[in-house]
């Protein structure tokens, strides 16, 4: 994709809720951090945008939408942070974990061989000083250096890469590049194949709409290519390239974005 213009968003925009409002329901999927809820130091209190959780909860209540979120985060460290009712159903560690809405968490585990070696590329950061900056996750594991200097931050990534590179040979995956770190994860799931589930459940030509800001939500993107009637969103400040059909800017576009959704849903 090499960009859009307004108009081109409009239309893809007005062409998919079109077919939203005729349906009699559709599936609102986003990503969590830099989505609906900014970038923080602390990533433990990345909260959602002001007005969110009200115009999420009013999606889930009013109209027979199906709300998910499908994040890199632990499932339920996704559904603290959000803190909306009813709670929905989340997606965490790139889809290793589904979280239902009634509470029930599904996994899918990593072989025992795998886990070794995550663990051991765990143990590579005491010597590079940067196990404070770890987070160990089902089925990867992270170093975060948002809040460093540009400086420092380079310096980190240039030694974590070196350091893992083994590991991205053994385990078949590239290490993952996401705002703000690095992560090391298991090949055999990622937010595309969480679509792909999700869509597999749902009646033919049930509109599916995908948003979220981050490389990894590139194969969310690209799992509903070919799907209809579907639109993928690009939600971040500035545009890069994408295989989304659209891009808007949180928190304001976005905003917009869930009120249409609601109107058009509404009974």
């Amino acid at each position: 994709m090499q960009g859009t213009t307004s108009q081109d968003r409009s239309q893809d925009f007005e062409a998919f809720f079109a077919r939203l409002g005729r349906a009699s329901t559709g599936v609102l999927a986003l990503d969590y951090d830099g989505t609906v809820a900014p970038f923080h130091v602390d990533r433990h209190q990345a909260r959602p945008y002001p007005g969110f959780q009200r115009i999420l909860e009013r999606i889930q209540t009013e109209t027979p939408t199906r709300l998910v979120f499908i994040s890199g985060r632990p499932a339920h460290e996704v559904r603290q942070l959000l803190d909306i009712a009813p709670t929905p159903e989340v997606w965490g560690a790139h889809g290793m974990q589904r979280l239902h809405p009634g509470g029930r968490l599904d996994t899918i585990e990593p072989s025992q061989q795998e886990q070794e070696m995550l663990q051991r590329a765990l143990a590579e950061l005491p010597r590079l000083g940067l196990l404070h900056l770890a987070e160990v996750k089902h089925g990867s594991v992270a170093v975060h250096w948002r809040g460093l200097s540009p400086a420092e931050s380079r310096a980190i990534e240039e030694s974590v890469h070196a350091a893992w590179q083994p590991w991205t040979a053994l385990l078949g995956t590239p290490l993952l590049e996401f705002d703000g770190g690095l992560e090391l994860r298991v090949p055999q799931q990622n937010k595309g194949e969480a679509v792909r589930t999700i869509l597999g459940e749902l009646p033919p030509q049930t509109p599916v709409a995908y948003l979220g800001d981050d490389p990894t939500d590139e194969d969310a993107f690209l799992a509903l290519r070919g799907y209809s009637p579907s639109l993928t969103v690009l939600v971040r400040p500035e545009w890069r390239t994408t295989h989304a059909q659209a891009w808007i800017r949180p928190p304001e576009e976005l905003l917009g974005f869930l009120e249409t959704w609601l109107h058009r849903t509404q009974p």
